[in-house]
């Protein structure tokens, strides 16, 4: 791993040259790609180096220990070697995880898709609280959130709900969300006061780079229409909604959510292209990478990730086996505890297929 930190550091020298040239600049894309690798390569060469550092204090401070020293200052020399040890092993515990592959889309925006699993209007309402915790969440990380479909129900529920996440490393932060979430609870409509399980299902997908997928315009048909949904101040009387029918895969997308058009086509093509981009990383890896192989099932009950219990003031998740007892807090945005243990977890996992 040391021989490996080396070389790292030597290409973070030089990428320090190349940036330093003037010349660099007049060629944007180049500079761009430059200065994502040395971003990139900083936290990992800042830790490597501090280590360096702390194996020459503990160098120089067992060298000490050779000395005639009295008492009291060889006990503070050994005290030093003890901290500066365990300093250095906490900082290639740190490097460790800094050198482990990065996902090449965390730092991607992500779209967001939510629709009602197994439990009719229930579930409706149930995928309703999700984008609304999504939605808070998001806000309170300094992220952009861009609604792009949503099809209501009278109840004030969703169908389906479509929204873009847009901020540095969004797809990082939402990326284990997908899954089916299931919820039990008394719904309002319920007079006898039988808890009923619903669910909803969530896919999180990174947003497609232009260069990333190409789309042949004989490829898609496009079709206008009105929007859809419950009414009052959703609904659009003129025909600005599209419709895109992408024939090869028989994908569909709709956008309602503009007044104009051409707003609403322009980002049904981005839907498009964000769900061909998820169909190609997902074929190339699927065979490295099976926990991506599907995201959200089919909805059925027993299918899920995580389960909200109302009566019982909690939230479960299954993968990691991790329950908060804090369900009004999470639903109105407060999951970061829960996504960073879901991000332990995964870096656990990565450590241990390393070994």
């Amino acid at each position: 791993m040391l021989n490996k930190l080396k070389e790292a550091e030597k290409r973070y020298i030089s990428l320090e040259e190349e940036l330093a040239n003037p010349d660099i600049f007049s060629n944007q894309e180049k500079f761009a790609a430059l200065m994502k690798d040395y971003k990139a390569l900083t936290p990992v060469i800042e830790h490597y180096r501090e280590y360096v550092r702390v194996c020459a204090e503990n160098a120089e401070a067992r060298e000490m220990l050779d000395e005639q020293l009295d008492a009291e200052m060889r006990e503070m020399i050994n005290q030093e070697v003890k901290d500066t040890k365990q300093k250095m092993e906490l900082l290639l515990d740190e490097l460790k995880i800094l050198l482990l592959p990065r996902d090449p889309n965390d730092d991607k925006n992500v779209m967001v898709e939510i629709r009602s699993g197994a439990g009719g209007e229930e579930a409706a309402l149930f995928a309703g609280v999700l984008y609304r915790m999504y939605s808070m969440y998001a806000t309170t990380e300094g992220f952009k959130i861009s609604l792009m479909n949503a099809n209501e129900t009278e109840l004030g529920g969703f169908k389906e709900v479509t929204f873009m996440i847009e901020g540095d490393g969004a797809y990082s932060r939402f990326k284990f969300e997908s899954g089916v979430h299931r919820v039990q609870r008394v719904p309002e409509t319920e007079s006898q006061g039988r808890i009923q399980t619903s669910t909803a299902t969530v896919a999180v997908l990174p947003e497609a780079e232009d260069v990333a997928i190409e789309i042949n315009p004989s490829d898609i048909i496009i079709e206008s229409c009105k929007s859809s949904g419950a009414g009052g101040q959703h609904i659009n009387k003129t025909e600005s909604a599209v419709r895109l029918t992408h024939k090869p895969t028989g994908i569909i997308i709709e956008c309602q959510e503009e007044r104009s058009q051409f707003k609403n086509k322009d980002k049904a093509l981005k839907m498009l292209k964000t769900k061909l981009y998820d169909i190609k990383q997902r074929e190339q890896n699927e065979k490295i990478a099976s926990e991506r192989k599907n995201q959200v099932g089919t909805g059925d009950r027993s299918e899920r990730i995580r389960t909200y219990n109302y009566p019982q003031g909690r939230i479960t998740d299954h993968r990691i086996g991790l329950t908060l007892y804090s369900l009004e807090s999470f639903l109105n945005g407060n999951i970061g505890d829960m996504i960073d243990a879901l991000i332990t977890a995964d870096t656990a996992e990565k450590l241990k297929a390393a070994e």
